[in-house]
């Protein structure tokens, strides 16, 4: 699959994931089954931050986690094999979050694949504000069929 083919119907072909629980805007670098990158914008108008004390917009730790499983997701589920899959977190073994991601932000996310068997694998990520490191973790996923875990919805 090329860039050009990760329109966001593309990818919410690929994540269950919908508004606002889906966070990757847009794909910009893509070697399957390796390496992906993707760009989010968080605006100041997003429901991730809203909630805080006044003047203090940050993004949630786990909205963070989430972007970065949400990219690296996309990475291990596209291919054709992968149709009706999905990917889940069963560990991270390391996560650090370095600077404060504020709402107005917008981050660059990177992930590859460390290890890829046919129903686990281990990613690694990292989250980059104006070309300097934010975040970053390691997670070992499990795949399952969509069908197995997510609940019907009418009309599905």
């Amino acid at each position: 699959m090329n860039q050009t083919q990760f329109s966001p119907d593309a990818v919410e072909r690929i994540l269950p994931h919908r508004f606002p629980f889906l966070f990757v805007d847009k794909i910009t670098e893509f070697v399957p089954g390796q390496r992906i990158v993707a760009l989010k914008h968080f605006s100041v108008n997003d429901e991730v931050a809203q909630g805080n004390p006044p003047g203090l917009a940050l993004i949630p730790t786990g909205v963070i986690l989430e972007l970065v499983t949400q990219v690296g997701a996309v990475l291990v589920l596209e291919r054709p094999e992968m149709a009706g899959k999905i990917a889940m977190i069963l560990h991270i073994p390391s996560a650090r979050i370095i600077k404060p991601i504020e709402a107005g932000d917008t981050v660059r996310v990177e992930a590859e694949v460390l290890k890829m068997k046919a129903q686990f694998g281990e990613l690694r990520g990292s989250i980059l504000r104006d070309g300097e490191l934010v975040a970053e973790g390691q997670m070992r996923f499990g795949i399952a069929d969509a069908a197995d875990v997510l609940p019907t919805r009418p009309g599905s």
